[in-house]
């Protein structure tokens, strides 16, 4: 059986804006440093802190910046398996 979604994907992408932007104000780094410390315009970060949409690239820009690459550099690593057959087609 499947987990349920109880988000959107949009929803979750506001989560993480919002959790970014916490670090951002909790650091005393204004929109405007945090552009000129990641090379992301200044735009696209009141864009994403706002609405959660920004690139891949731009995302990872501004965790660096932040210095919380070690954060994505983790993601996506303690994947549990769903079933069997997951660790079958893993060893394969």
């Amino acid at each position: 059986m499947e987990a349920l979604i109880w988000e959107t994907a949009d929803e979750l992408d506001q989560k993480l804006a919002s959790r970014l932007r916490n670090i951002r104000k909790r650091r005393a780094i204004s929109q405007q440093r945090l552009a000129d410390m990641s090379g992301v315009s200044y735009g696209s970060i009141k864009r994403f802190e706002a609405t959660g949409q920004i690139s891949l690239l731009s995302l990872t820009k501004i965790a660096m910046a932040l210095d919380l690459a070690e954060e994505l550099r983790g993601l996506f690593t303690r994947v549990p398996y769903k079933n069997i057959e997951e660790v079958i087609r893993e060893s394969r």
